[in-house]
């Protein structure tokens, strides 16, 4: 009876995670909260523990990143990448994932690659590379860059005070981790994507529609000039005032001794960065009231209500469930410890955010014994959300590649984004791994 009724539990968080992600926005949030009620006043169970930590956070960073795309320092950064990336076309399979993992580790966000997409694809087309080849890769590449960014709000998740930070664990050795991890990782799999389908000259589809007219290699050849990137003292200084903050979050969290006693490394990051928006503003010389303008902002808030939902489902069901799910959980895993690794991917599928598969999973692997540095390499399994091809930026890199070789096949499984995503996760999970290694 006890089972059925788990079973039972069960399936209500998962329908609801399901209705959630396919609503999309703070969809998300609100099923997951509808979730929460029903399993505290349907069920009995005692609610969880709610994500106010992971939320602050996020608040905080959000805050900053906003701060800096108002004063259009996001822009100037964008506008500088073209440039690099236009000055290296023979290498952009290379260099254009490169770019969006360094952007979305700077900014915390997977959506400073909107940017840069159309860009890569214009490169690659310009120099009859197969844009699929950095258009798949760099999106999975922006993926990585959460999950190796001091300030996003998975990382945010992970050295909270209720999952790993309560472990010991520092922003320092996350860093160390899976920043080489998923360099490493990107690397290989741009190896590996070079070879990736035949030529663009002799791809069917693109020929079709050069014959169409929808295309013209000439004229976009001869349009592909060197960006001429106003220069923007305002903008310039708001990068660096953002600099200076995400560079204060990383040294604390390198050098813990540097914080006062009793202060966490949450509440560093929440002073530090909402602070710093003050500073951006100020030297970006722009009114406050265009901060919330932009889509930093929506985004960031929106990954706010998901969280505070899914991840408070999430809790109540575990706590209500604690000791016959550690008792399923413990012998599985006890032997074979990276089958959590699994369980994350799978999860981060079904709820399209690393946040909320990191807040939702890692009270679990705590709780089950698995050692915290084995969880920080298995960080980089958060980003399976790839597997299905409707996150936002894989619906944008179908949309920006107008060669039509980055696709989606008549399985829909069968996607561009599947090759380098699984090999960037197994790669950047063993580099992890063997980086914890010299660690412990």
């Amino acid at each position: 009876m006890a089972t059925t009724l788990i079973l039972i539990e069960l399936l209500v968080v998962l329908v609801f995670i399901f209705i959630g992600a396919r609503v999309g926005g703070v969809g998300l949030g609100i099923y997951g909260m509808l979730g929460t009620f029903i399993l505290v006043y349907g069920f009995g169970l005692a609610p969880g523990k709610a994500p106010i930590d992971v939320m602050l956070i996020i608040l905080a960073v959000i805050t900053a990143s906003a701060a800096l795309q108002a004063t259009g320092g996001l822009e100037y950064l964008v506008g500088r990448a073209a440039l690099f990336l236009r000055r290296h076309p023979d290498h952009i399979t290379y260099y254009g994932p490169l770019c969006c993992f360094a952007f979305c580790v700077f900014a915390g966000t997977a959506h400073t690659s909107y940017s840069l997409l159309p860009i890569i694809s214009e490169i690659a087309q310009a120099n009859k590379t197969r844009p699929e080849r950095p258009m798949s890769l760099s999106v999975i590449a922006a993926s990585l860059g959460i999950t190796s960014s001091p300030v996003s709000a998975a990382m945010a998740a992970m050295i909270s005070s209720d999952l790993l930070g309560g472990q010991g664990i520092e922003l320092g050795t996350i860093l160390i981790v899976c920043l080489p991890a998923s360099i490493v990782a990107i690397l290989i799999a741009a190896l590996i994507e070079n070879h990736v389908g035949k030529e663009l000259v002799d791809d069917p589809e693109y020929q079709r529609r050069v014959r169409a007219g929808l295309i013209n290699p000439e004229a976009d050849a001869n349009n592909l000039k060197e960006a001429e990137t106003e220069h923007n003292p305002r903008a310039l200084r708001a990068v660096w005032a953002f600099f200076f903050g995400v560079a204060l979050v990383v040294l604390f969290g390198f050098v813990p001794s540097l914080r006062p006693e009793g202060v966490t490394m949450s509440e560093t990051i929440e002073m530090v960065m909402m602070s710093d928006a003050i500073l951006i503003l100020l030297v970006g010389k722009t009114s406050v009231k265009e901060l919330p303008k932009g889509n930093i902002f929506t985004a960031g808030m929106n990954a706010v209500i998901a969280i505070f939902g899914v991840a408070w489902m999430g809790s109540t069901f575990y706590t209500g469930n604690a000791d016959a799910i550690n008792s399923a959980l413990s012998g599985m895993v006890a032997t074979a410890p990276m089958l959590f690794a699994v369980a994350l991917f799978l999860m981060s599928i079904m709820l399209f955010s690393q946040a909320a598969t990191v807040t939702t999973l890692y009270p679990v692997g705590i709780a089950l014994g698995i050692n915290p540095l084995l969880l920080v390499a298995m960080f980089p399994a958060v980003n399976g959300y790839f597997f299905l091809p409707n996150y936002p930026t894989e619906v944008a890199a179908l949309e920006f590649d107008r060669t039509g070789t980055t696709h989606v096949g008549k399985y829909v499984i069968n996607h561009s984004f599947q090759l380098p995503g699984f090999v960037t996760t197994f790669v950047s999970i063993g580099v992890g791994y063997l980086v914890t290694l010299l660690l412990s």
